[in-house]
């Protein structure tokens, strides 16, 4: 099985397909388009605050959280060498603007209002997104398509990091190698989607 699909699978589990921007900059991780030669990087705060946005995303519980995995590099290094400077821009803006509001020295609960906040702000983006993507044709490969708000960006990124890292695949899949003998298997209350 190709990356390209082992991704897309991974995007049926979550619920859905990945956005334009992100088909593209798998496209170019893949080496099927070329990489962005981008003088992009977050300073330190930055990325403390990125691994505490992953951290909520995806906690760590009984199962590795997003920072175990090694999520908030892995972001770092797609917007680097894969997105577009728009992309990196708007998640720039958005990770400034939660400097702004002190984000990291706030209560656990304020954290988690704050995001839920920020979730309900993302609606009418994405909306919009949706609408002007729908009457341009889906134009994922035009330079000025439009920009995928900070939100989703964060949370796809978030996702796709973590269910392409060792630790998300062991945590979320159970995994029988193949080749295997072939059988029904049903699966028991709690159990963990199999993956062959």
């Amino acid at each position: 099985m190709e990356r390209r699909e082992a991704l897309n699978r991974v995007a049926l589990l979550l619920g859905g397909a990945f956005s334009g921007p992100t088909l593209l900059a798998l496209e170019r991780w893949e080496g099927k388009m070329p990489l962005q030669e981008a003088d992009f990087s977050l300073s330190s705060l930055e990325q403390a605050l990125l691994a505490e946005l992953s951290e909520m995303i995806i906690p760590r519980t009984d199962t590795p959280g997003a920072k175990d995995a090694g999520v908030p590099a892995f972001i770092e290094m797609m917007l680097k060498d894969c997105y577009y400077p728009r992309e990196q821009a708007v998640f720039t803006r958005g990770l400034q603007n939660l400097t702004k509001q002190g984000f990291l020295q706030k209560s656990a609960e304020q954290k988690k209002e704050i995001l839920l906040q920020l979730q309900q702000d993302n609606k009418p983006l994405m909306k919009a997104y949706s609408e002007e993507m729908a009457s341009r044709g889906n134009p994922i490969f035009v330079p000025d398509r439009p920009v995928l708000p900070f939100w989703r960006l964060l949370k796809e990124l978030t996702l796709l990091g973590y269910f392409t890292s060792e630790q998300g695949i062991k945590a979320s899949f159970e995994y029988h190698p193949t080749p295997g003998k072939f059988q029904a298997t049903k699966l028991k209350p709690g159990q963990k989607f199999i993956v062959y």
